[in-house]
């Protein structure tokens, strides 16, 4: 059976519609991966996730900041941004029911030999250190208290990993790199501020992707988020996020073959 990934939906409905007929036509009722933003900033987070959720173990997804956000906002942790689009999901008669099966949702997986994660990865982590780093953060996420977590999930520090690092800082190091990492220092410092392409970095920073040494680099790591950057393809690496709320494509990559299908998407937000 063959797997395809899934770039950033971000609501956007209908072109993960089409998308999928491009997919069954190559390869019905293919398995399939998302790199997470299921939801939010397009005009139909609900539809989405009520189609990913639908099809049970046929697709499974990582968590990404926006989906994240969405937990937060549901539960009045974060009040909604003014670009947030997920009124449709908040007012929905399965609300609880979805957000209750996002919640139970990883934050990393493998998927034919591939580690999928949605932002990124620190470079002092090896892999099985990335799935177990990112199954303490979903036993929090799955537990009776899981709120108290979600209070306490958001800030920029701590902006480096340690080994010694506890409770909730040590989660939120591990949540920031998965889901919100774009640049990192050579020592693996995080920076969350520049949200532009790999061109002009911040002064002392890099992608997180070329820090010299990276532990992942033998492995084949499949990303989204970073929708400046584009489509990006190297030996062991796969950037998704091919910007579709933003006019941009989505984006499907069959991991068998690294063949790629792409729908053109109207601009449902403008950058600002």
């Amino acid at each position: 059976m063959e797997t395809f990934a899934i770039g950033d939906v971000q609501g956007c409905a209908t072109e993960l519609t089409h998308l999928l007929q491009q997919i069954d036509a190559l390869s019905a009722g293919a398995q399939l991966v998302f790199v997470g933003d299921l939801v939010n900033r397009g005009p139909a987070s609900l539809q989405t996730l009520r189609t990913v959720k639908r099809m049970g173990p046929r697709a499974r997804t990582v968590l990404g900041n926006h989906d994240l956000h969405l937990l937060a906002a549901a539960n009045g942790v974060r009040a909604p941004a003014a670009s947030d689009t997920l009124a449709d999901i908040l007012n929905a008669p399965d609300r609880d029911e979805l957000l209750h099966w996002l919640r139970h949702q990883p934050l990393a997986l493998m998927a034919d030999g591939w580690l999928v994660v949605h932002a990124g990865v620190l470079p002092n982590w090896h892999t099985a250190q990335v799935l177990s780093l990112a199954a303490e953060v979903e036993t929090r996420l799955r537990a009776d208290d899981w709120l108290d977590f979600l209070r306490a999930m958001y800030g920029n520090q701590p902006a480096r990993w340690s080994d010694t690092l506890t409770g909730n800082e040590r989660l939120r190091c591990i949540v920031n790199a998965l889901t919100r990492l774009r640049f990192c220092s050579a020592e693996g410092e995080m920076e969350f501020n520049t949200k532009e392409g790999p061109g002009a970095p911040p002064a002392g920073f890099m992608p997180w992707f070329d820090v010299p040494g990276r532990l992942t680099a033998d492995v084949p790591v499949l990303f989204g988020h970073w929708s400046t950057l584009g489509i990006l393809q190297r030996e062991n690496l796969f950037g998704l996020d091919s910007g579709c709320v933003w006019g941009g494509k989505l984006s499907a990559l069959r991991l068998s073959d690294s063949h790629l299908l792409q729908v053109d998407c109207p601009q449902h937000q403008t950058p600002g």
